[in-house]
């Protein structure tokens, strides 16, 4: 009873709601600004609250660059794994299929734009980032994904679509051939491509693909 009576002492009504104010602010500060150019003053001001408030939730701005980029990571994550389930689920024609999947693998990019602006500044600033904060946001975001991409490609395999000895491989060659063109000249989804561009980029991942992959191909 008296950790209860403690808890409820050190944690204010109103302080989920005031602490998710924190993260949101900050991941707008973070995606416009960058980490390395951006204060708790900056967050203090975005989210409305005074700079106390903000560090007695994120006593550092590590602590908030970490919960910010992990959120997102997850929230990106999980939206790829609704897509990969919903266009593996029921595959009748492959090529077509995937080309499908290609498209929609693309769409967090324009679904959650600052993280992905975040992760635009990570390539500036990844020198002055703490220490085993990009290897956590891989772990939480483009791993999770490729392997639930994994998971749905063996399925395939086990109809005879597809062929491959290490399924997580195969997910990572999709990711690169199929959307990796469209990340890269998009400088991930800052300056998204004419529909035809992206047509043509996932069109020819995708063929590119499925005859790496398709059963008796020499590998």
């Amino acid at each position: 009873m008296a950790i209860q009576e403690a808890t409820i002492t050190r944690t204010p009504a109103g302080s989920a709601e005031e602490r998710q104010d924190v993260v949101r602010a900050a991941r707008a500060v973070f995606a416009r600004e960058g980490w390395t150019h951006s204060g708790v003053a900056d967050i203090a001001r975005e989210s409305g609250l005074d700079e106390a408030t903000v560090t007695h939730y994120f006593p550092d701005k590590e602590r908030l660059l970490l919960t910010v980029l992990l959120e997102g990571a997850a929230s990106v994550a999980a939206a790829l794994t609704v897509i990969a389930e919903n266009h593996l689920a029921d595959v009748t024609d492959l090529e077509k299929d995937l080309i499908a999947l290609g498209h929609a693998w693309l769409t967090p990019l324009a679904d959650f734009p600052e993280h992905f602006a975040l992760v635009r500044h990570l390539g500036a600033e990844i020198a002055a980032w703490p220490a085993g904060v990009v290897e956590m946001w891989r772990t939480a975001g483009p791993r999770q994904a490729t392997r639930e991409l994994a998971r749905r490609l063996e399925r395939l395999a086990d109809r005879g679509l597809l062929a491959f000895d290490d399924s997580d491989h195969a997910a990572e060659r999709f990711i690169q051939l199929v959307a990796g063109g469209v990340v890269q000249r998009s400088f991930h989804g800052a300056l998204p491509l004419a529909d035809f561009e992206t047509e043509a980029l996932v069109a020819a991942g995708v063929a590119d693909f499925v005859r790496l992959y398709r059963p008796g191909a020499g590998r």
